[in-house]
């Protein structure tokens, strides 16, 4: 069984919204990926991004000066 590591969570309103911000983190190469979104939350479009917690003010600084799209961030043992 896989150990359970925190992570920083970013769930999005749409599908469209998720592809922008992976879009955009890969052309700033900011530290992530795209998942489905964990069970434990509940999200509208059912994607997710997933970044180390020690990345959390990166990705926000990312979301915010990119003006992208996202219903919640927070932090998930995952």
């Amino acid at each position: 069984m896989r150990t359970k590591e925190e992570k920083w969570i970013v769930t999005f309103p749409t599908a469209a919204a998720a592809m922008a911000m992976e879009r955009r983190a890969k052309e700033l190469h900011t530290p992530g990926r795209l998942i489905p979104t964990p069970t434990i939350i509940t999200a509208d479009c059912g994607l997710a991004w997933m970044a180390p917690v020690d990345a959390r003010a990166e990705v926000e600084k990312m979301l915010k000066e990119n003006g992208l799209a996202y219903s919640e961030a927070r932090a998930l043992m995952i």
